[in-house]
């Protein structure tokens, strides 16, 4: 963690530096459950909107939000895409094990 020195807390810049470093490792996790690349990458997009700051994630919102015509992709995604949930909770869980 990056600290001030004089009042003990991070900077803006550090914090944002620390999450996007963080979302881009998570992401690199995700990407091998999802197999092809564009279904990892609109799997990574589709977390981006999750963690963004809209108060309503209806699914047009989140479409639109990263550029795609309508929700169709990220319905696929959770509907009818082939990946396995368990890898990705084991992935997801010892890292976010690994920091406690």
């Amino acid at each position: 963690m990056i600290l001030n020195e004089m009042n003990g807390a991070a900077s803006v810049e550090d914090v944002l530096a620390l999450t996007l470093e963080a979302l881009r490792d998570v992401k690199a996790r995700m990407r091998a459950v999802f197999g092809p690349e564009r279904v990892a990458a609109s799997a990574g997009r589709f977390l981006e909107i999750l963690l963004g700051n809209e108060l309503r994630k209806t699914g047009w919102m989140r479409a639109e939000a990263v550029g795609d015509p309508g929700p169709w992709r990220q319905q696929a995604l959770l509907g009818r895409g082939r990946w396995d949930a368990d890898a990705l909770r084991a992935r997801s869980s010892c890292r976010a094990s690994g920091g406690f």
